[in-house]
């Protein structure tokens, strides 16, 4: 008998995408973005189809050759679409939420909750934008409803991922507290901070992973998550991507080589042999030009400073603080800066640095540095695409911590 798993506010699907790969079964997936729900459904789909060796159709998928309803009907795949639950939650739909959950359960029993709300509102950089400091924001209880899940659905495991301004939001009173009800709801909690760059992210991202134990498993220690050694570097995932221009708008392409590397990571799958999504967003002529700059600075081993650019190209009033809102991504070293949803917005923190490409990350690009594969389909958007990915918990610690807790419950 598989797994079976929750995963509350789930974005993208990268936490999911960890306890697929360890073969769990998604029962459900609670989200409120509509098109990150829709990608949420193609990878419920996709898993389906590689269960029954179906991948080509994936493939047609892809090309545009049949659509994503041809394909459940074809497969009867409407469970694995309805896995996915579209809802804000809240105080009047958590309780008809927890019975949705539990009639996709049936008689099966739920063994671990996954998934944590969306960070803004413990965020040290969203409090310092926030002119109340986020403290009158409703994100900042949806923990809250976390519990209700937990005492409503009673797995035997549960994950809170957030960001590490967690610890100190409220005077770190948030924390202290759904440490408290988490408690009172039948679960011992411990927590840590890791930085995905240990478990072979090609990135630093720093995240509270808060584990919370039915207290009847007696289980009282933090999972030793073992750390992956490597040797790579962040050019390594670039390496067999093709070269495009800023506003490059091809939807598939072919590799530019092969990387024995990358499959054995698991970024590319040998049976999905060309590249999509690999697209980048145009760029004004001012941009590009302080791109340049940033870019010749980066090869001098410099950071470019904002206030230091050509008066002509400073078009910010702030000259004293975020200097770095220009920034390459450094192929040198192992972990690039942290991919965030900002990257909806604008590339400007996320240069590419081969001057000749001239642009800021793709959609692709990105998704590499938080470890998705490429077979990974965002839907929307280009801009939600980015958003998507910038929200996401990497797969390759998903991975890591799956793999490690489905041992407490086996």
């Amino acid at each position: 008998m598989s797994i079976k798993i929750l995963d509350l506010f789930a974005g993208a699907g990268g936490f999911s995408e960890g306890f697929y790969a360890n073969n769990c079964d998604l029962v459900a997936h609670i989200e409120m973005d509509k098109e990150a729900c829709d990608t949420l459904s193609t990878r419920a789909i996709f898993y389906a189809l590689k269960k029954k060796n179906k991948l080509d159709f994936y493939k047609k998928y892809l090309l545009g050759e049949i659509s994503k309803n041809e394909i459940i009907e074809k497969f009867n795949l409407q469970k694995e679409n309805d896995s996915v639950i579209q809802a804000e939650i809240g105080e009047k739909n958590y309780n008809d939420l927890i019975n949705e959950v539990k009639k996709k359960l049936g008689k099966n029993k739920l063994d671990m909750i996954i998934g944590g709300p969306p960070c803004q509102a413990y965020s040290m950089i969203g409090r310092a934008r926030d002119v109340n400091g986020m403290k009158g924001d409703k994100r900042n209880f949806l923990y809250k409803y976390y519990v209700e899940f937990l005492k409503g659905l009673k797995p035997k495991v549960f994950i809170f991922e957030n960001v590490p301004g967690l610890k100190t939001a409220g005077g770190g009173k948030y924390l202290k507290d759904m440490q408290i009800l988490m408690d009172k709801a039948g679960y011992n909690t411990k927590f840590d901070i890791l930085n995905t760059a240990d478990y072979g992210v090609p990135q630093n991202r720093k995240r509270v992973i808060l584990i919370g134990w039915d207290k009847k498993l007696g289980i009282k220690d933090y999972p030793d998550f073992k750390k992956v050694e490597r040797d790579y570097l962040v050019k390594d995932f670039f390496a067999d991507l093709p070269s495009i221009k800023a506003g490059n708008s091809l939807i598939n392409m072919k590799y530019k080589k092969d990387s024995t590397f990358l499959e054995k990571l698991g970024i590319r799958d040998p049976k999905i042999p060309f590249l999509f999504d690999h697209i980048s967003r145009p760029h004004s002529k001012q941009d590009l030009a302080i791109y340049k700059i940033a870019i010749d600075q980066y090869n001098n081993g410099k950071l470019l400073k904002y206030n230091k650019l050509p008066k002509k190209l400073i078009t910010h009033k702030n000259t004293k603080a975020f200097l770095d809102r220009f920034k390459v991504v450094d192929f040198k070293v192992r972990a690039s800066q942290t991919v965030v949803a900002h990257i909806s917005k604008d590339g400007h923190y996320y240069i590419h640095p081969d001057k000749r490409q001239l642009r800021s990350l793709s959609v692709r690009e990105a998704a590499r540095l938080q470890t998705f594969p490429d077979s990974y389909r965002f839907e929307g958007s280009r801009t939600s695409q980015f958003h998507q990915i910038g929200n996401a918990v990497p797969p390759m610690l998903a991975k890591v911590i799956a793999a490690t807790l489905i041992k407490y419950i086996k």
